[in-house]
């Protein structure tokens, strides 16, 4: 009996270190500010992020708060100590300010990380009017 609450000890303290591994999700930055652009402008921007963890960081889903954003998440996991990007597309066809939220869902030690994009998608008009 006693062997065997040894090897369950044994076995437990072989496993418990690796129970404790946690991907860690650190960006460049958490807002992206487009600034003022002109209508139909390229709307793709790029948040880069670090597994600073000790594990692989597997990111399930990334959600817009709206339509007129499309993010698009990494296929694979990171590895710990690698980097990798999140792309989001804003529809510059709307004219006005631009104020998303982008909401990343990962194994993560903050298993819910919120990203902004902000800025303002000028008018034609109001393009008109700078040149003058």
């Amino acid at each position: 009996m006693k062997k065997l609450v040894i090897l369950v000890l044994l076995a437990f303290v072989g496993i418990a270190p690796q129970a404790m591994a946690q991907a860690k999700i650190t960006f460049k930055t958490d807002v992206i500010d487009y600034g003022e652009i002109a209508k139909g402008s390229d709307g793709l921007r790029i948040f880069e992020f670090t597994n600073t963890g000790d594990a692989p960081l597997i990111i399930s889903d990334v959600k817009s708060s709206c339509g007129c954003t499309v993010p698009e998440k990494p296929k694979g996991p990171v590895a710990a100590g690698a980097s990798s990007v999140i792309k989001v597309k804003y529809d510059t066809k709307r004219v006005g300010p631009i104020r998303k939220t982008i909401t990343v869902y990962s194994n993560a030690d903050e298993p819910i990380k919120s990203l902004k994009i902000k800025g303002k998608i000028l008018g034609e008009d109001k393009s008109v009017l700078e040149k003058s």
